[in-house]
């Protein structure tokens, strides 16, 4: 039967095309039901992109759920022979809430896994088929490789506490330095996981000094890069020690695929033994998920208009004092924009000599245009991030608009434990975590202003606000009783923008980071 391509859609054009590589590639397809018991995910839920799951009773009492992913009931459903390897693929839905609109969205994956006698060779496969997967929808592609064995190697021996080492991890995966060297660990050791963080790039490029700085931890790593620089696709793909997951799922090689213009990963995968042993297999895992529904945003390949849009660095400025100053610093880098200081109501300034772009947004949205791509780098606080916790790049410490997160009462204010706590905030997330980590009971009364008034009139017990001087906390009887984070202002940057305008934007950090210190 011929099938005439063009009633198709293009989510469906690329679906059928994985299908056929990864047929030529000996994996066969795998069909499953939309459905899965419940405890399935209940007993795995640290795996899952989100702990939310659609859920309902079968006709026969048991709880069910849709599937919120592909590789649980894969692995379930499968037999463990750990003597023999088999090679599967698959094109199924999958029902997760969607992080802009928090609601639940039916969502395409296209992928493979490959389970049981898993060697190098069938690692070094996985990987290659991965990049042919992102050759498919455009040549303009990088995929990211790390090894999770060997980060965590470095992590577990700057700290044996886990609550530490799992900060590491989410500083390490934000490529955040300033992170690393904020927790106060061994200077040397410190310094030895933050030049493997920044020891990335092509891997024919990176492998010698990697080779160097590794010596006797590179073990099967190198060995997998060595025979990826064989591969035509070699250009493509990049070392990049920032892409982690959850160790206690993952292990060995792990892998991100990223495409010019959409502003996040389309492929994600990588080795999972621990999630097979936690599973009461003895077989080795390795895998990968391709976001079709990310590949709507595709656009078509770049002419020379695009080329030359593509050599911008997108800059989101926080409006108001914070920005003006930090523009400062920035022309002080080397990167001024003389119209950004006219007089006028425009809302985006470009330097073609210089190759950037400003646009100022309000300071709350900041993390937002970065995260979506719509901005490379930008400046926000980090109150911002630790409210929102935007998926992005957090690179530099700026050391401007220093502040601090902090608890003010009344003064004389004595709390009752006894007491459910009171707490008035805009910033909701960062005093539940607070309180959740003190195993205090709150009621949040979520303000978006005049934050000080609260316990004044009795709306509340405390408050959770941003601190500079204090002085409208004195002028109003309130004090400070707790600091819960110093604030500043950070440098942070797109995940994609990061692997696409890396020489870019590393060059802004050195030139910014250098202005600093003077």
């Amino acid at each position: 039967m011929e099938i005439n391509e063009s009633v198709l859609q293009r989510n469906e054009r690329y679906v059928y095309a994985l299908r056929e590589l990864y047929f030529r590639y000996g994996f066969t397809p795998y069909r499953m039901s939309k459905f899965e018991e419940y405890d399935l995910y209940a007993r795995n839920k640290d795996f899952l992109v989100s702990d939310n799951v659609i859920t309902f009773t079968d006709t026969d009492g048991k709880l069910m759920a849709l599937k919120p992913d592909v590789t649980l009931s894969i692995i379930k459903n499968s037999k463990d022979e750990p003597d023999v390897i088999r090679k599967v693929s698959y094109n199924e839905n999958v029902y997760r809430v969607s992080k802009g609109s928090n609601s639940f969205r039916e969502i395409m994956q296209a992928g493979v896994e490959c389970f049981g006698a898993v060697d190098d060779a069938a690692v070094c496969e996985v990987v290659k088929l991965a990049a042919e997967s992102l050759k498919t929808f455009s040549k303009d592609f990088v995929l990211a490789v790390s090894d999770l064995d060997i980060l965590h190697t470095f992590i577990t021996d700057l700290t044996p506490d886990k609550e530490k080492q799992e900060q590491l991890y989410k500083v390490a995966s934000e490529k955040n330095p300033g992170g690393i060297r904020a927790m106060g660990l061994d200077a040397d050791k410190t310094n030895a996981l933050i030049d493997l963080l920044l020891l990335s790039g092509p891997v024919k490029q990176i492998l010698p000094a990697l080779t160097d700085f590794l010596k006797d931890k590179g073990g099967k790593f190198l060995t997998i890069l060595q025979e990826l620089c064989e591969n035509e696709l070699a250009e493509n793909i990049v070392v990049d020690f920032s892409v982690t997951d959850d160790i206690n799922y993952y292990n060995g090689i792990v892998f991100k695929g990223f495409i010019r213009d959409i502003p996040v990963a389309v492929l994600s995968g990588g080795q999972y033994d621990n999630l097979m042993k936690k599973m009461y297999r003895s077989s080795r895992a390795i895998g990968f998920a391709v976001y079709t529904d990310e590949l709507d945003y595709l656009q078509e390949e770049a002419g020379d208009a695009a080329e030359e849009e593509q050599a911008f660095l997108n800059v989101a400025l926080p409006k108001g004092r914070l920005g003006e100053k930090v523009y400062e610093t920035f022309a002080k880098a080397g990167y001024e924009c003389p119209e950004i200081l006219e007089e006028n109501r425009k809302l985006i300034f470009e330097n073609p000599e210089k190759k950037v772009r400003y646009f100022w947004v309000k300071p709350s949205d900041v993390a937002i245009y970065v995260e979506r791509g719509a901005a490379d780098v930008g400046v926000a606080g980090k109150d911002i991030l630790m409210e929102y916790g935007p998926d992005v790049n957090e690179l530099l410490d700026l050391k401007t608009g220093i502040c601090r997160v902090a608890v003010a009462a009344q003064k004389g204010y004595q709390e009752d434990p006894e007491r459910t706590l009171r707490v008035a905030t805009k910033f909701t997330n960062i005093a539940r975590d607070y309180y959740q980590s003190k195993g205090r009971d709150i009621d949040i009364i979520h303000l978006n202003g005049s934050i000080e008034l609260a316990p004044i009139l009795g709306l509340s017990d405390i408050i959770v606000d941003i601190v500079e001087t204090g002085t409208t906390l004195r002028e109003n009887n309130l004090e400070v009783v707790e600091e819960i984070a110093p604030i500043s202002a950070r440098l942070i940057a797109n995940k994609a923008s990061g692997k696409f305008k890396s020489a870019a934007i590393g060059q802004l950090v050195r030139n910014i980071a250098d202005i600093i210190a003077e």
